[in-house]
């Protein structure tokens, strides 16, 4: 789904309604990963933490200045989550793909961390295949970035750029800051080029293997909560698992969810919602991961002249 096309108050909840006993799946994660994911782990059983895509960036009618948030303006808080957006980065650019600039990124990214905010981070790159972006599924791209793939040093590339970002999220003290990484995300739509009718199932499975063995072991990051996101096409735990790369690679479970309908008839998509959620936590039972409702945003709003895009 285009972030450029959403308009939307999105937010990431972290739920779950499990006692299983959970364990990160990079034993050498760092001890302030171990830290957020534990307290993740005992937080989902007591509420929400409601996020806000680019909240610290831009909000309505104003971009760019200090100390403010749409949420915060709202509620007299800020979000407990931060979500951004790498897509871009992997050309150079100075920007992403919503107009942000990563220098900026970073500092807001350190800003919400100092404030004891959750970071999670999203990458929509260009398809490595077609030059294209991300929203091109129009070739079989995966089976030509995997190892010995004719693109697969292209891709090598992307991802060294990504790590350069990584490895400069450090707090006031020099460590790493923890992040949710959600990489490959709404693998079970078609709109993207790591999408279900773009690679078989144990195509995406390395991919998402070798995304994150290369970060964790040739780039040595070992910040990063990984996160496995579907879409809204399962209907059963087995559906949501078919992609799974295994329990070696995911932390934890998640989807994203867009209501499409009305407002008025918003009782539907909550219903929709629910069964998504009983079948996420099965399958997150089933394998000891946490599990979050990602993404949770409308197309429907009313079209208000400044209201920014998320």
């Amino acid at each position: 789904m285009s972030l450029r096309k959403i308009l939307t108050f999105a937010f990431i909840a972290v739920i779950g309604f499990s006692d299983a006993q959970y364990q990160l799946s990079d034993p050498d994660a760092t001890p302030e990963t171990v830290k957020l994911y534990e307290n993740l782990v005992k937080a989902q059983k007591k509420g929400y933490f409601v996020g806000h895509q680019d909240d610290l960036a831009y909000g309505v009618y104003w971009k760019y200045q200090d100390g403010r948030s749409d949420v915060k303006e709202v509620v007299k808080d800020f979000p407990a989550v931060y979500g951004w957006e790498l897509g871009d980065l992997e050309l150079g650019h100075d920007k992403n793909l919503d107009g942000v600039p990563f220098d900026k990124m970073k500092e807001f990214i350190k800003e919400g961390h100092q404030r004891g905010g959750i970071i999670t981070l999203s990458w929509h790159p260009n398809n490595p295949v077609t030059g294209k972006n991300a929203w091109d599924p129009s070739n079989k791209s995966i089976s030509e970035i995997l190892p010995n793939g004719s693109k697969h040093e292209l891709f090598k590339t992307y991802l060294d750029k990504v790590s350069d970002f990584l490895t400069d999220l450090k707090d006031k003290n020099g460590k790493p800051i923890p992040v949710l990484w959600r990489p490959w995300h709404e693998h079970t739509g078609t709109w993207f080029w790591w999408g279900v009718n773009s690679a078989s199932d144990e195509e995406y499975k390395a991919f998402f293997k070798f995304t994150l063995d290369y970060l964790r072991k040739t780039k040595n990051l070992h910040n990063l909560i990984s996160v496995y996101n579907t879409g809204t096409e399962f209907n059963s735990p087995e559906e949501y698992l078919k992609r799974y790369p295994g329990d070696d690679y995911v932390d934890m479970f998640s989807f994203d969810a867009y209501q499409r309908s009305s407002v008025e008839e918003g009782y539907k998509f909550a219903e929709q919602i629910d069964g998504l959620l009983k079948n996420m936590n099965l399958a997150g039972v089933q394998h000891k991961k946490s599990q979050q409702l990602e993404r949770l945003a409308t197309t429907k709003f009313p079209t208000i002249s400044g209201l920014p895009k998320f």
